[in-house]
């Protein structure tokens, strides 16, 4: 018996927002999601821990070459600490190597958080992806071997205590990126004196892109082929933050061409393009010369068959 033939993969141009589940990574939350829309090319925007739920924005076909503007994106998340135990991985999948007694308060915990708000000095953890000599942090960590690093700059926008429960508290981040989160909550548990460990995390924002309008595995699986294409959101999502320019259809011929076009802006700003029909075409930057120079194009769009 001949087995059922493949059909083919679609072409689809747009971003899918996934609501990615704990104990799923993101590359086999993309694989199903890829599977299910059937779509010749996708990617991510930057993978989110198997222990982290929350926001996965997935990008299609020529969305693909923008998936890199939300790497830089300050990132918001909610995280649930313990504290009075610390671990090897700064969270729950570590094996436990303290605990202290916790006499903080909801006013003490209040002032921790506060206390880690704007720029600081932030040491990547060695159970990270970091690589050294292109081997990363974590396969050292699992040998027993701690190597040297460097501490780096991040910037902690905002927070807010969101619950207290004793020796349990959640609390919203607004970041920038880099940021490690599990770091963070080791960091505050020994400000308060008795360490801590992250206990979950979920992302609900990445820059302009919110969880509000995000799905999961399972509610798209749910859905016919058309409701799914309708959940597609245009490739410039990926770019919301950046200011536009609308050109005419010499100067949108032009730059279809890689040719930079004469405009007014401040050298080095980035820019969304339109064509006189108002469709995205890609992103351009502002050179020295007052001359606006393509850097990424796209070579059409369309959602669906």
């Amino acid at each position: 018996m001949n087995a059922p033939r493949r059909l083919p993969r679609r072409k689809l141009d747009g971003v899918l927002l996934l609501d990615k589940s704990i104990g799923v990574s993101s590359n086999y939350a993309l694989q199903v999601v890829r599977r299910l829309f059937n779509a010749d090319k996708a990617g991510h925007t930057g993978t989110l821990d198997p222990l982290a739920t929350g926001l996965l924005p997935l990008c299609f076909g020529e969305a693909t070459k923008f998936s890199s503007a939300l790497l830089d994106a300050d990132k918001r998340y909610v995280a649930t600490v313990k504290l009075g135990i610390t671990t090897e991985t700064a969270d729950a999948e570590g094996a436990v190597i303290n605990r202290r007694p916790v006499t903080a308060d909801i006013n003490d915990v209040s002032q921790a958080i506060a206390f880690f708000q704007g720029e600081i000095e932030q040491m990547p953890p060695m159970y990270s992806a970091l690589k050294r000599d292109g081997k990363p942090l974590y396969a050292y960590a699992r040998e027993g071997i701690v190597v040297e690093r460097s501490s780096r700059k991040i910037k902690i926008y905002q927070t807010k205590l969101l619950e207290w429960q004793g020796d349990t508290f959640v609390f919203e981040v607004l970041c920038s990126k880099g940021t490690y989160i599990r770091t963070l909550a080791a960091d505050i548990g020994e400000r308060l004196g008795c360490g801590a460990h992250l206990l979950a995390l979920r992302r609900i924002g990445i820059g302009y892109l919110d969880i509000a309008r995000a799905y999961t595995l399972d509610s798209l699986e749910m859905l016919d082929n058309s409701s799914r294409d309708a959940l597609l959101l245009p490739i410039e999502v990926l770019l919301n933050g950046h200011d536009s320019a609308m050109l005419s259809l010499a100067e949108a011929m032009k730059m279809k061409q890689g040719q930079a076009i004469k405009w007014a802006g401040t050298e080095g700003l980035k820019l969304k393009v339109y064509d006189e029909k108002q469709k995205f075409m890609g992103i351009a930057q502002m050179m020295p010369d007052g001359l606006l120079q393509p850097i990424r194009l796209v070579s059409g769009l369309q959602f669906g068959e």
